[in-house]
């Protein structure tokens, strides 16, 4: 009854409303394509027709074009495509819109996920109530902006998606209608690629008008109702960012970039406070208080709109008045407006003068590549041994020094190697503005031994930093199949090494470890990424509590199930008595951050599920949550047929072929969405290691494929079952939430895929087969999740979703025919060089619309 009850709220505030608020947009007289949005109709229920009757993209729309005699002309057919591209992109705004206008009333999810719950439950529970302020004195969650490329929005956009949700909200016709002409009439598309502080620019907004005001408040709630102590060196909600300081693979980002971004983030923060404080300002107008607003008009004006390029870090001094103000009101004015002031306080106890921490990220081999550079030049000085690239791991660890110089470099060093050690520098100069929080991780990518990180330690050592003042947590990422399986090895090198020893004691006994998603599914298949990671959690737990190390995970998860998104906070729920859950850590990635944490109402709903997951998890924790030795074998024994079914198809000579024939691979580096190449090694010939994972997911979810969110897990199930053991498998999917949630994620998956689009692929002399047996694996996956769920259609237990998926998958379906018909088109060749540029322009374009009406589909 429930859910049909939800399903019917959702289909009277958003199908029905989006029909009628599309209809009106469809009648908009846009400049040139008047006639288009009366033709649009047709052409998607022709588009569906053609997908039906498994025609190639070209059949269907040449027979589109037959119908009218006004496309005759193929300039004429190629501007009316255009059109309809720009018709669908919008579309997919207005359907976002009326979703989240109408986020309060379909609750979208479980309402039991929420604080308030919580909190009634510890009103008549003073052990649970116990329990709980121990927890929250302990946990944090933090939630980091990556700069990872499928945030197409431009921010005007975002502006007209906010004020089109608020005029939704209120039923508002006069400006919806306003709001759709200015929606028509705005570009979508960037002309020049964006610069890492582009992407920064872009993802402040988030910052500055969802994240502020939504973080603190939550805080707020939390402190009124446990009435705990404010400590400003310990916050529950932590906001990290990676676009400026995410070098790994992107030769863009530049130690200029990474100031300029600390830089930025400072002044929109402060920009926040001044906000804030004009409205102090209006209501605190008592005796005994001006000097200290003077003092903080000056301070919060200043570094609003004169910014110095060297700034201070004004932390102590905000702190002081704003205490002094609250001081004056408690002795002499009744405590008038008092909370007015303890809001900003606690805002600036929280943010700082940084907002979110900046973290640096490398690749290993830049690492190691730097301290070669430095052990050559000043050979003398450091006295490490020539032979040192030859010694094996345990000689190299021996061989550290970890003594402090200050040493430089010359022209002779390479591009990369002298922005690593400009960086090392630099973070010194943000700490010295901004605080420690503002620049305090540097991030290992690709973390293969214990002496990466050694390395990287001695390179902070050689630049002006020295032991007793080293502020920095050195964080190791591990991410493929095979980095997962030594992590524990590398940790525990590093936690018996005396010197690593002394550094971690003086960071608090803290050790944070990131866990990458994308590389790993990439690398193994989706069931063997979602197992290795959390054996790697269980087993870097073990070792981390036998050291008496606080361990934190941060995972780098992405927008879909393949880059370990989906229903995120349900993973954080689930995890056991072996697993370290005292924090939470992850990404939020490109069009993630603006479906999930766009409006206020959307992040303050996210951000709680979150809290409530690693909350619950440690007080009302389930007996299935921790896996018994059975369940590990029967999840090892299906991860490992899975992996095999996975492998065989990557082997496969076809796989890269078949990627860069039918999907738009090649023509991804030509958006301009991101600073960041779409593979490493950019210069080389194409291989699949340096595809990167964004690139590799993106492509799939284009074909309506997405077999890196399910491929070999009906082989896996099925296996189970042939071997007798789908008692076991169905007990382990109703007792453990991990393994539901790796199932009920794929099945999301599933449902954003569609083979009968591609299905003319199966009658190619080539790619035939291969088609059939990536059809034959859904097909058999589809069969086993549904029997394994008790469900007769895919994500029925998430009816909400799953009627959303369909309405987003039905408006982009003709961008997908668009976007097939110009790549046979270009397949073909033989076309001049005009031609050609458009036709890659139609790919691209579509590419814009599938990604952002998927939500999380990159």
């Amino acid at each position: 009854m429930k859910l049909s009850k939800k399903q019917a709220v959702f289909e009277n505030e958003v199908l029905m409303r989006f029909e009628l608020f599309n209809s009106l947009f469809m009648t908009l007289p846009f400049y040139q394509v008047k006639h288009t949005g009366t033709l649009l109709p047709f052409f998607t229920t022709h588009c569906e027709r053609g997908v039906a009757e498994k025609l190639d993209p070209e059949a269907t729309i040449e027979s589109f074009f037959e119908q009218y005699e006004q496309y005759i002309g193929e300039s004429d057919r190629i501007d009316l495509l255009f059109r309809i591209i720009q018709y669908i992109e919008r579309q997919v705004v207005l359907f976002d819109a009326v979703e989240d206008a109408a986020f309060r009333k379909t609750g979208r999810s479980d309402e039991a996920g929420l604080l308030d719950s919580v909190f009634k439950q510890t009103e008549s529970n003073k052990e649970l109530r116990s329990k709980l302020v121990k927890k929250l004195n302990d946990f944090s969650l933090r939630l980091v902006l990556t700069a990872h490329p499928t945030q197409f929005y431009p921010g005007p956009v975002l502006a007209i998606i906010t004020d089109l949700t608020e005029a939704l909200k209120k039923n508002d016709i006069h400006n919806i209608h306003l709001l759709l002409q200015q929606l028509g009439k705005t570009p979508f598309m960037k002309k020049n690629k964006p610069t890492p502080v582009d992407e920064a620019n872009s993802l402040v907004w988030f910052l500055e008008n969802v994240f502020y005001p939504v973080a603190s408040a939550i805080q707020s709630k939390i402190d009124d109702e446990f009435d705990l102590p404010i400590d400003e060196n310990k916050q529950l909600i932590e906001l990290g960012f990676w676009p400026g300081g995410d070098r790994d693979g992107n030769p863009n980002v530049t130690v200029d970039s990474t100031r300029r971004v600390a830089l930025l983030l400072r002044t929109i923060l402060f920009r926040c406070y001044y906000r804030d404080f004009r409205m102090l300002k209006r209501r605190i107008t008592f005796s005994g208080v001006e000097k200290y607003m003077d003092v903080l008009q000056d301070l919060f004006y200043e570094n609003s709109f004169n910014p110095s390029d060297n700034p201070e870090n004004e932390k102590p001094a905000i702190i002081h008045n704003l205490k002094e103000i609250k001081r004056v009101l408690v002795e002499y004015h009744d405590g008038l407006f008092v909370e007015l002031v303890d809001d900003l306080l606690r805002k600036v106890k929280t943010f700082g003068c940084f907002f979110a921490t900046l973290d640096i990220r490398q690749d290993s081999s830049i690492i190691r590549q730097t301290h070669a550079y430095l052990r050559e030049k000043h050979v003398s000085a450091i006295g490490i041994a020539a032979d040192f690239e030859q010694l094996s791991e345990a000689a190299k660890q021996q061989a550290f020094k970890f003594e402090a110089h200050d040493l430089s470099y010359d022209e002779s060093a390479a591009a990369l190697v002298a922005d690593t050690l400009d960086v090392i520098r630099s973070i010194k100069d943000i700490q010295r503005f901004g605080g420690e929080r503002a620049a305090h991780r540097f991030i290992i990518s690709n973390c293969q031994q214990a002496s990466d990180i050694f390395e990287l330690m001695e390179l902070f050592l050689w630049s002006g930093w020295d032991s007793g003042s080293l502020f920095i947590d050195f964080v190791p990422l591990f991410e493929t199949v095979d980095d997962l399986t030594r992590a524990a090895d590398v940790m525990q090198a590093l936690y018996t090494h005396p010197y690593y020893t002394a550094h971690l004691k003086r960071r608090g006994n803290q050790q944070t470890i990131m866990l990458g998603f994308s590389d790993s599914t990439k690398d193994g298949g989706y069931l063997m990424a979602n197992w290795s990671i959390y054996k790697a959690k269980i087993e870097l737990t073990a070792i981390a509590r036998q050291h008496d190390i606080d361990l934190v995970f941060f995972d780098g998860r992405g927008g879909p199930p393949a880059r370990g998104g989906g229903k995120t906070q349900r993973f954080y729920a689930s995890m056991g008595q072996e697993i370290a859950n005292d924090h939470i850590q992850l990404t939020i990635q490109g069009q993630t951050i603006s479906s999930q944490y766009g409006s206020l109402d959307s992040a303050r709903y996210n951000i709680e599920q979150l809290l409530h997951a690693g909350l619950t998890s440690h007080i009302g924790r389930k007996d299935g949550d921790t896996l018994s030795v059975e369940k590990k074998q029967l999840i090892e024994y299906m991860a490992h047929v899975s992996h095999e079914q996975f492998l065989a198809l990557r082997h496969d000579p076809l796989f890269l072929k078949y990627l860069e024939r039918f999907s738009p691979l090649k023509l991804l580096s030509q958006i301009n969405i991101s600073s960041r190449p779409v593979k490493r090694n950019s210069d080389k010939e194409l291989r699949l290691e340096d595809l990167r994972a964004i690139s590799f997911v993106t492509s799939w979810s284009q074909l309506k494929q997405n077999i890196p969110g399910f491929y070999g897990v009906g082989s896996a199930l099925k296996k189970a079952e042939d071997t007798g053991k789908w008692e076991q498998v169905k007990e382990l999917y109703e007792t453990s939430g991990m393994f539901k949630t790796v199932i009920d994620n794929c099945m999301m998956s599933m449902s954003k895929s569609n083979f009968d689009l591609t299905s003319y692929i199966q009658h190619d002399e080539v790619f035939g087969g291969f088609w059939k047996k990536m059809r034959e694996e859904y097909e058999r996956t589809k069969q086993y999740v549904l029997k394994l769920s008790g469900s007769k259609v895919l994500m029925e237990n998430y009816p909400v979703e799953r009627e959303s998926i369909a309405m987003r998958e039905k408006i982009v379906l003709p961008l997908l025919i668009i976007q097939h018909y110009a790549i046979r088109k270009l397949q073909k060749g033989g076309l001049e060089e005009h031609d050609r540029e458009v036709f890659a322009k139609l790919v691209t374009r579509t590419i814009y619309g599938v990604v952002n009406a998927g939500r999380n589909l990159a």
